[in-house]
């Protein structure tokens, strides 16, 4: 009996490690996948700024409005010329920049909650009547939700800030009526398919009405969806108003906005930047956070993507 031969020991081969490995692993322990996947700097940033807004009056070190004239366009305490009474600086009438930014971060975000409360809740409730009724209801809503989007949205807002004047409720007024177009369309599609399962058919046998079943049965299925189109419209609305600020549209001054802040140092780029850069890098950040975050929501309360 022929003895079959062995193969040569074969040398082990040890696998390279790197620091990217080290970092974030090929493969993470089930308890700890979806912890790994949560965007942490993110939220990180957004808790930061909500701390601020809610706590202006105790983190602020002075008064956002108060104008000191003989220590006007300091740079920031890290640079040559700069104070250690202002950290971030101060603008043209000697105001802490800290301070305004702290206190615009409370207006921008109660702004961007009332926008999203009123023009959100539209949306709902129209793509939910429409999407449910259908028919003739169903083409005038939507044709009016076609009329919103060829509207010039900017054009719109400065035309009722002309004709209400400038103020925190005609700029969230302005905000509502540009946003609740994108959710009903949403919000439509999503109930053009949930009114054919069987859960809505059997609703309508029992004798459900039509109000009960949009309350009751469609409108718990279309929350996730709702919930994510605001998380994602946060950004939009601190942009939003940021930008009628900077154009004369917002909220009027001395009130402390991020958009005015930019657009009082715009004049001023060259001589000092810190007026209007430090302002805008706070937009960024949050509204780059905000997305980040609404693109994790979407992954999470997506069933489709909740087992990737």
């Amino acid at each position: 009996m022929a003895i079959a031969e062995r193969p040569p020991p074969t040398e082990a081969v040890t696998p390279r490690l790197s620091l990217w490995r080290l970092v974030w692993p090929a493969r993470v322990p089930g308890r700890f996948r979806r912890t790994a996947r949560v965007p942490w700097i993110p939220i990180a940033i957004i808790v930061v700024i909500v701390i601020m807004a809610v706590f202006a009056p105790l983190l602020a070190p002075y008064s956002p409005i108060d104008q000191t004239l003989r220590d006007k366009l300091l740079p920031p305490a890290w640079m040559a010329g700069g104070s250690d009474k202002y950290f971030l600086g101060t603008d043209a009438f000697g105001r802490d920049i800290l301070s305004r930014l702290i206190y615009g971060a409370r207006v921008s975000l109660l702004v961007a909650l009332l926008a999203l409360t009123a023009g959100g809740g539209v949306g709902l409730a129209v793509g939910i009547v429409a999407g449910y009724v259908g028919g003739a209801v169903d083409s005038i809503l939507m044709r009016l939700v076609d009329a919103a989007f060829t509207f010039p949205a900017i054009l719109f807002a400065l035309l009722l800030a002309v004709t209400m004047g400038q103020g925190f409720g005609t700029l969230v007024i302005a905000i509502s009526l540009l946003l609740w177009a994108s959710f009903a369309r949403v919000i439509r599609g999503e109930v053009l398919s949930l009114r054919q399962r069987d859960f809505v058919a059997l609703a309508r046998v029992r004798g459900c009405s039509a109000l009960r079943i949009m309350v009751t049965h469609i409108l718990p299925n279309v929350l996730n969806t709702f919930m994510v189109l605001v998380t994602l419209n946060i950004g939009v609305v601190i942009i939003a108003e940021a930008t009628l600020s900077f154009l004369g549209a917002g909220i009027p001054p001395p009130t402390p906005t991020w958009g005015l802040m930019i657009s009082e140092g715009r004049g001023r780029i060259a001589e000092a930047w810190w007026v209007a850069l430090i302002p805008g890098i706070a937009i960024t950040l949050m509204v780059l956070s905000v997305n980040l975050f609404g693109d994790w929501m979407r992954d999470r309360l997506d069933p489709r993507l909740r087992q990737l």
